[in-house]
């Protein structure tokens, strides 16, 4: 009797301190180290499905123990078990050769292709809003975006079009940074090999203001500040909290 009694104990116990906590992670191409966007995350406990946003991020309820299961098109789909409620990194492995479509360092197609790209795609869907100046381009080039996420996230409020116009803000402020701090340009200065370097620019990523205002030799000045941060503070070079 005693022992049923210890058994029921420890059992409530688990599940008192085992409880749903927001779990976040990045995810990123096996093969070229790149954050990828649009993956969808689903917790096969709970039922709880989540996408991640366009900077790879995401967030998910869970707790020790959960299966996570990661997938996307032309990838293969990952599963990991949860250990803790630590941030999460995620790799997956494509399926095939082929363009990465919403890839946040996307290098096939140029900014201001992007932008096209978007503003047609868009006017298929939306019609006459697509008449909007939805974007200010600047010198340095344009924006684009996977139209099915605008969708996804728009229907979610209303196809709130002020809401699409952020979306897209943002997804161009995220290209100018992406075409100027390029994993080979910051290799190159760097001579960071992986995984560090992928930590690293993870850690150290610039701001836009910085991406389109710094001339050359400041730019270069600021990866190699940062380069001599990362180095002294090996144990700091981890990816950063995502809360």
């Amino acid at each position: 009797m005693k022992l049923w009694l210890s058994i029921i104990f420890c059992l409530a116990a688990i599940h008192v301190f085992a409880q749903d906590k927001p779990v976040a992670g990045l995810v990123f191409d096996q093969n070229t180290h790149e954050r990828i966007a649009k993956v969808n995350v689903r917790n096969l406990r709970n039922g709880q499905s989540v996408y991640n946003n366009l900077k790879a991020e995401f967030k998910i309820m869970a707790r020790p123990g959960d299966v996570l299961i990661i997938s996307k098109q032309n990838y293969f789909s990952d599963t990991i078990t949860l250990k803790s409620y630590a941030d999460q990194m995620v790799y997956l492995k494509a399926s095939s050769i082929m363009l990465n479509e919403v890839n946040v360092r996307d290098t096939v197609l140029s900014a201001q292709k992007k932008l096209e790209k978007t503003k047609r795609d868009y006017s298929k869907i939306y019609g006459s809003l697509s008449n909007r100046d939805l974007l200010t381009v600047s010198p340095g080039g344009g924006a684009g975006i996977g139209i099915d996420a605008i969708w996804n996230m728009i229907s979610k409020s209303g196809r709130n079009a002020e809401h699409l116009r952020q979306i897209i803000e943002q997804d161009y402020k995220i290209n100018v940074i992406d075409q100027r701090f390029n994993k080979t340009f910051v290799q190159q200065l760097t001579g960071l090999q992986e995984p560090q370097l992928t930590n690293f620019m993870v850690k150290y990523r610039p701001s836009y203001y910085m991406a389109t205002t710094a001339s050359d030799y400041e730019f270069a000045s600021y990866i190699k500040a940062n380069l001599k941060r990362f180095l002294r503070y090996p144990n700091a070079a981890s990816m950063p909290s995502l809360k």
